[in-house]
Order: C-alpha cells, then sequence, then structure tokens
C-alpha cells in the first residue's frame, strides 16, 4: 500500500508538476496562511501531529484523533485593509482510523472605487473568496506512514465576474517515534475552475512542500524545516530595486546563485514548550525576507513570532509577522475544546 501511495504522488509529480510565480494563477489566497501557530513558524509547517485542528488544513495526513471535537477560529488582518481566516473542526468516529475534518477558508478585500474607462464612477465593489474543505487521514497498514486528503470547494467573486473552482490536497507523513522525528510531503492545489469569470480558464496555485521536525532531546524546544515550492526552480528572480550601474552607466542585473535559490525555498522555525499550556514560537522565511527586503537597510522582513495560552478549555494563539518596514501581519486565533 506504501508503494502504492508514493508512487501515486511520484506520477502527480511528473504529470502536474509546473513552476508557477505570484499573478500566474488563481485563488492565490489557497496559499496564504492565517492561522498564527503557522504564521510564527515562517508561514508552512507540515508536520505538527497533536491538538491543532488547523493543522489539517495544511496537511490533511496530519488529522488525528487528538483534534476531536476540537473547534479553532482564526483571524488575520492583513496588508492594505485585507481581513482573511480560517475555522476548522475535527470529529473522531472511531479512534483507530475514522477522524474526519472540516474548515473553510475565507478572504475579503474590502471596498474599491470603480471607474469606468473614460474615468467616470461606478461606484463602489467589493471581492471576496471563500474554500470549503472536507478531510481525512489513515495510517498506512501498521507503519509509521499516514496519507490524508483535502477536498475542497472553491467559491469566488470579484467585482462582477465570479468562479468557481474544486481542488484536492494530499499529504504523506512519516513519524518515528522513538526519534519524535517527523517529515511530510504534500501537494496543494491539484484541480481546476468548474466556472471562469470572463471564459479565460486559469491555473490554480499548485505546490508542493516538504518539512520535517523533532524535538530535541532533554530541551523543551522543537525545531521544523520547510522546503517550499519544490515544483518551481529557479524560483527567486533579479529584484530590479538591485540593479547596480557601473561608471561608464552600464546595468547589472542582481545575481542570485545556486545557495541563494535553495534558501529561497526554505523556511526555519522552533517552538519552545511545544506540549506546554505556554508555547513560545519563531521562524524566519527566506523568500519573504529577500524579496520584502529594502537595500542596505534593516527592516527584518521574514521574522515572525508568537505565542500560544491554554486557558481551561480555550487556547488562544498570537503572532506578529514582519513583512516590509511600512507592513506587517497580527494573526490572532482560539481553538475551543468542544468535549
Amino acid at each position: 500500500m506504501l508503494k502504492k501511495i508514493i508512487s501515486l504522488f511520484c506520477l502527480l509529480f511528473s504529470v502536474l508538476t509546473y513552476a508557477q510565480v505570484g499573478g500566474e494563477s488563481t485563488y492565490q489566497f489557497l496559499n496564504l496562511v492565517s492561522a498564527p501557530r503557522q504564521a510564527a513558524l515562517g508561514g508552512k509547517a507540515l508536520t505538527i501531529v497533536d491538538y491543532d485542528v488547523t493543522q489539517g488544513l495544511y496537511n490533511p495526513a496530519t488529522i488525528n484523533a487528538d483534534m476531536d471535537n476540537q473547534l479553532a477560529l482564526n483571524y488575520t488582518s492583513y496588508l492594505g485593509g485585507i481581513s482573511y481566516g480560517t475555522a476548522a473542526y475535527a470529529y473522531t468516529v472511531d479512534r483507530r482510523t475514522q477522524t474526519f475534518h472540516a474548515g473553510i477558508t475565507y478572504i475579503n478585500y474590502g471596498s474599491f472605487d470603480g471607474y469606468d474607462e473614460e474615468g467616470n464612477s461606478t461606484g463602489t465593489f467589493s471581492g471576496n473568496e471563500t474554500a470549503l474543505s472536507f478531510g481525512y487521514a489513515t495510517q498506512l497498514g501498521y507503519s509509521d506512514f499516514y496519507f490524508g486528503a483535502n477536498a475542497k470547494l472553491i467559491t469566488s467573486k470579484l467585482e462582477q465576474y465570479s468562479s468557481l473552482g474544486a481542488a484536492v490536497d494530499l499529504g504523506l507523513l512519516y513519524i518515528n517515534e522513538a526519534l519524535d522525528f517527523h517529515a511530510a510531503l504534500t501537494v496543494r492545489n491539484l484541480g481546476t475552475q468548474i466556472t471562469t469569470y470572463a471564459g479565460l480558464r486559469e491555473k490554480l496555485p499548485f505546490e508542493v512542500d516538504f518539512g520535517m521536525s523533532q524535538s530535541l532531546e532533554n530541551v523543551p524546544i522543537r525545531w521544523h524545516i520547510t522546503i517550499e515550492n519544490l515544483q518551481e526552480w529557479p524560483i527567486a528572480r533579479p529584484n530590479p530595486a538591485r540593479t547596480s550601474n557601473d561608471l561608464s552607466g552600464n546595468q547589472t542585473d542582481e545575481k542570485i546563485g545556486f545557495i541563494g535559490q535553495v534558501m529561497r525555498h526554505s523556511i526555519f522555525g522552533a517552538e519552545i514548550f511545544p506540549e506546554g499550556g505556554f508555547n513560545i514560537r519563531v521562524g524566519y522565511n527566506f523568500r519573504r525576507a529577500e524579496e520584502l527586503r529594502i537595500v542596505d537597510q534593516r527592516n527584518f522582513s521574514g521574522l515572525s513570532a508568537g505565542f500560544s495560552i491554554k486557558m481551561n478549555n480555550m487556547r488562544f494563539s498570537y503572532t506578529h509577522a514582519k513583512y516590509t518596514s511600512a507592513a506587517n501581519s497580527n494573526f490572532f486565533g482560539l481553538q475551543i475544546d468542544l468535549q
């Protein structure tokens, strides 16, 4: 069974892999991170296997019985007045294999002033998008591997245009309990538009990620490493703002070497007291740091930090993520144990 699952991943990766950069696909909100824990760990942590029911939205293979009757609500005040968030819930029918997961992801772009081609006002308009997901995970026989999948229905309305889409997320998780080591591979947003905005069919923001994490022995710290966007190489593009000029007026574009390309795929994170009632989380996203930093100015782009605290049957989480010197994001989350 395990060989079949791995073969399926390899087939999907080889057939459907293609490079995507921002703006070349629709439903980009599907890859935004709204959960404070994810945001604090740099944006993408794939190997968290515990009570955190929101984790099932990012890697369905992590859906487990500890999520039973957990309800999570997350909200983000994003850049430019955009707001988005998620909600997730899981229910266990049988502690062996029957845990089901449901979630919703939404984004509201706010209100805009509309004008026609002659500059005449046409009133205000808004835009919003939503994805409803249903997930399930199972252990592969008696092995250390787990496989999960999310099925998603996507709706989008931008001004007078609307679109409907469908996608699946696939996840494969390996757990070594002796070493407390986890590794995961995810294939996200594998799908298509059912109806288009104006007759032009667009790609979905397909993404392949790999992650690892481990708790340190005798130290209350769990480290996380994620390699994102494996389907795209190279991922970095020269920044026009970093073009240099010599004395003759010749321009030289920014050079990005192999190591630079590798680091832009990398995200590092750590949790202090990961299993405690109070924990601290920090992360660093190399791609965000490089793409949003200002030349010759230290603005700490790419850094994120947060915490969570458990109070009776509720757990509150908060994260502050640094994007640019002019804009940051705050993430709020509340998880409620309904048992």
